[in-house]
């Protein structure tokens, strides 16, 4: 037994190690003598992206709590007619990756696009006679990502909404708030915390986001990390960004959990929601649906729809082998790195079940690390240690006198897939752990008084009762890694595309409407974990 409980916690450590052996390879290389391509940043270019990435995520943090907010709290705290199709039809731009909206809302409002011409066409106004605003800007990019991240800020503050205590409600009734009092000095300042982890979320994704920034010419930590290491081949400045980019993220972090440090709300469940509702009339009623609605319509409804006509119209050109082939691909790497996530999240999830100590707890969590580190810079820590295992290996080849076998796993699959594992294993990880949370001790204690090592008990026991969480883990990892582009766009061999890539190739060359098909797949396969979000969200209330 003790034998047993040693492999596991061995094979948890090795596994964690190698999870955030691309975190550790970063600020290794970083910490390299600087080269002068760097020194040329910093004294050049790096004080405007720098600006740029912090003005960005400012402005988007901002907006997805103006978009968000209102919305969770009209869900939560309102009837309104639709409600319950409208309620997850405000999660739906979370389906949407950030530069697909991106490419067609540039589309919509350039020069040569409908919504110009159409305003040419009704006034008469010639090319330099009005002023229209430029949508390929730091706004037009912090508008567009904001639409498809505020239901980070509406899911988490919904849920917030609806947890509240009824007598806080009641009380504030009693005293004849208004529902606006009551929404400013009740509600709000009780989901602070819920504020606090969904801007985090909305923060990370923003900083890390490369497809939107890229198309619409804003230069961040995010472009110069992907110019730095394809444009001038230098692995040691790209370093150093990332290294900058993840001490943003980890001051970000630290700032949220110390804004929280000292809160601790205790809520009661919010029973009996209906009878304490608002019920909106008039104008109210038609501003609160307008909003709502008018959300859903500008962040999916219009830009799924224009991508359907597209796709539609374009199917005979899009539909090549090239596009199976493509199609393939992502599905190969995304698979693959959906499988190795659940053992991963298996064995450390396990690990710590059967030798709940600190160790196997650091772990987890150190297994758990990848995530929170943007796609692009998740690529340059990949590369420094797969690079020195491939000049390891044709060194020893040399050595020995053998044929040089080349790049084994820099210039294969293996890289891209190890970088989906790294980044999404946090994903498989929750889940699992939530699975194996709701099962009693009683059962392990039943099985060892029975006579199961810990590999049978995982296998006779633990196993079955936890395979529908297990599978959700899978499915999530998988779609993850279906629409990850940042990695991807690094890491990729030569002559090998992934949907995400192809959607970005075609719509940087401005041709948007053979990026349509694969666009409007990668949508449709976001939706699914929405559809489980919001099932649970449902059950859970």
């Amino acid at each position: 037994m003790k034998d047993n409980n040693f492999i596991w916690q061995t094979g948890s450590g090795v596994l964690a190690v190698l999870l955030v052996l691309p975190i550790v390879a970063i600020f290794y290389t970083a910490v390299g003598e600087t080269d002068e391509l760097f020194a040329h940043l910093m004294s050049t270019v790096m004080p405007t992206y720098t600006f740029n990435t912090i003005a960005l995520t400012g402005g988007v943090m901002l907006l997805t709590l103006v978009f968000g907010i209102p919305s969770a709290w009209l869900m939560a705290m309102c009837r309104l007619p639709g409600e319950r199709i409208l309620q997850w039809a405000l999660v739906l731009p979370l389906a949407m990756p950030g530069y697909i909206v991106g490419y067609i809302f540039t589309d919509w409002f350039d020069f040569a696009g409908p919504i110009q011409v159409w305003l040419r066409d009704v006034t008469g106004w010639q090319a330099k006679q009005y002023w229209f605003p430029d949508i390929r800007t730091l706004t037009g990019a912090a508008i567009v990502l904001a639409l498809v991240l505020y239901p980070y800020v509406y899911l988490l503050c919904r849920a917030a909404f609806m947890e509240q205590n009824v007598s806080l409600l009641q009380s504030a009734r009693l005293l004849k708030c208004t529902p606006w009092q009551s929404f400013r000095r009740v509600s709000l300042p009780l989901v602070r915390p819920a504020i606090a982890v969904s801007l985090s979320l909305v923060a990370m994704e923003t900083i890390g986001d490369f497809g939107t920034v890229s198309y619409f010419a804003v230069n961040t930590l995010t472009t110069a990390v992907y110019d730095t290491w394809l444009g001038y081949s230098s692995l040691t400045a790209a370093a150093k960004i990332s290294a900058i980019m993840l001490v943003f993220i980890l001051l970000l972090l630290s700032a949220e959990r110390y804004s929280r440090r000292k809160q601790k709300l205790f809520q009661n469940q919010f029973t009996s929601r209906e009878d304490f509702r608002y019920l909106l009339k008039g104008w109210q009623k038609v501003a609160a649906l307008i909003w709502c609605w008018g959300l859903v319509a500008v962040a999916f409804l219009l830009p799924v729809g224009q991508l359907l006509i597209y796709a539609i119209n374009y199917f005979a050109t899009s539909w090549t082998a090239e596009f199976r082939e493509f199609a393939l691909n992502s599905l190969y790497v995304s698979l693959s790195a959906a499988l190795v996530s659940v053992v991963v999240a298996l064995v450390v999830n396990f690990c710590q079940r059967v030798q709940p100590n600190k160790l196997s707890l650091g772990n987890m969590r150190l297994a758990s690390m990848g995530y929170a580190v943007p796609g692009t810079v998740l690529a340059i820590g990949i590369m420094v240690p797969v690079l020195a295992l491939d000049h390891t290996i044709n060194d020893i080849a040399k050595w020995l006198e053998w044929q040089r076998p080349g790049l084994i796993f820099s210039g294969t699959m293996m890289a891209l897939i190890f970088a989906m594992v790294v980044r999404f294993s946090a994903v498989a990880i929750g889940s699992v752990e939530s699975s194996l949370s709701k099962l009693s001790p009683s059962l392990d204690m039943a099985s060892r008084t029975m006579g199961c090592t810990p590999n049978s008990m995982l296998r006779r026991v633990h196993l079955p009762l936890v395979k529908r969480g297990a599978l959700i883990a899978g499915l999530l990892v998988f779609i993850e890694s279906m629409k990850e582009l940042n990695a991807s766009l690094l890491l990729r061999p030569f002559n090998f595309e992934t949907l995400a890539t192809y959607v970005y190739n075609f719509a940087s060359d401005e041709q948007l409407e053979l990026a349509a098909l694969p666009a409007v797949l990668l949508v449709l396969v976001g939706l699914v974990p929405l559809v489980l979000v919001n099932r649970s969200l449902e059950h859970a209330h």
